[in-house]
């Protein structure tokens, strides 16, 4: 079982200086209502990544501020081994907070899990916006599941100040691209579609189109009070009409689209 006295003892290797507090997990897994997933893993709370569209500070009643500051759940991976033998169905890591967040690179949690599933030889559904995942692919490689990668715009300078954490959009693009060609059962979540996009579908759309997979979700911009207030001071707003253009488009294109609500 890990610790967390032994959890201390993380490799000193990367740059990550990120804030963060170890907390004993009592609990691995919780009750999903997404499409397609049963049980949601969420490694670590909190995320590192900072995007103002996030509706999960709300939902988990976190302060803003405080987001960002990771909770690393120490013990998860061992947790996990007993909770599993007792539930069915899916495992979706990262439902709430990405478990390829800087984090991961010191702590692993999330790859001490994914080792455990694979083990037990159950179904995961991985949802992240980082290149990190491409460490574990030996792993995921195998596993039966699914793997989504968040991509909202191509444009560098405006993911900095809309997800001023998470690794930039070129990098996603390459990450979904060899995940696809290492055979794993890929699709871009396109979440949520932004005002940002309008004008630029078509370049969006043949750029996940050159990734090589075949599925697109596409999610709105979650109305809640402090998310709308943070999205309207720098007027960006969800877009239905960008999301039916992008839809189009990727049709015709061959790729299947699919709300995700």
């Amino acid at each position: 079982m890990t610790t967390i006295s032994n959890l201390l003892e993380f490799a000193e290797e990367g740059e990550w200086d990120g804030k963060y507090m170890i907390v004993q997990c009592r609990k691995a897994l919780s009750p999903s209502k997404l499409p397609g997933i049963d049980h949601a893993l969420n490694p670590y709370g909190g995320c590192e990544h900072g995007c103002l569209y996030c509706y999960a500070p709300e939902v988990t009643y976190t302060e803003w501020d405080e987001w960002t500051d990771v909770r690393v759940k120490a013990g998860i991976e061992s947790r996990l081994g007993k909770e599993l033998m007792s539930v069915k169905g899916t495992i979706g890591i990262g439902t709430t907070t990405d478990p390829y967040q800087p984090a991961e690179e010191r702590f692993q949690l999330t790859r001490k899990c994914l080792v455990k599933l694979k083990e037990r030889k159950r179904r995961i559904h991985v949802h992240t916006k980082s290149d990190l995942i491409l460490r574990d692919l030996p792993i995921l490689q195998g596993t039966d599941g699914e793997v989504a990668v968040t991509i909202t715009t191509l444009d560098e300078r405006i993911s900095k100040i809309i997800e001023p954490g998470a690794p930039g959009p070129a990098r996603r693009v390459d990450t979904l691209t060899k995940l696809t060609a290492a055979g794993l059962d890929t699709y871009a979540l396109v979440g949520p579609v932004l005002s940002i996009l309008e004008g630029h579908e078509r370049e969006f759309v043949e750029s996940i189109t050159s990734t090589g997979t075949k599925r697109m979700y596409l999610d709105s911009l979650n109305d809640r009070h402090l998310l709308t207030k943070r999205m309207d001071a720098i007027n960006i707003k969800g877009s239905q009409k960008a999301k039916e253009i992008i839809r189009s488009l990727a049709t015709a294109n061959g790729i299947k689209v699919f709300d995700v609500f």
